[in-house]
């Protein structure tokens, strides 16, 4: 393990929100998580458009907040070109 790494697998700790974006040509589903893995709340679908990741980033801001969690990880998969709207 390089200390690249390393510095990532620290930044994930119980101040970190994760979400996970499973990417597809139409609808994306994210899942949130916390430091140790377990589901914080439901997934959320939203739509590969303006107004579908304007939900994301409300849905992801309501659960820092609730969870008490300020540090936001956003990761996905690029899958095809699919990707590109939401990066």
């Amino acid at each position: 393990m390089d200390f690249t790494q390393n510095k990532r697998i620290a930044q994930v700790n119980e101040q970190s929100l994760i979400i996970g974006v499973d990417v597809a040509k139409h609808k994306h589903v994210a899942r949130a998580i916390d430091d140790r893995g377990r589901d914080l709340v439901k997934r959320l679908v939203f739509t590969n458009s303006y107004q579908g990741f304007l939900a994301l980033i409300e849905w992801a801001k309501n659960l820092s907040e609730q969870h008490d969690r300020p540090n936001l990880l956003i990761g996905m998969e690029p899958t095809g070109h699919y990707w590109l709207n939401l990066a």
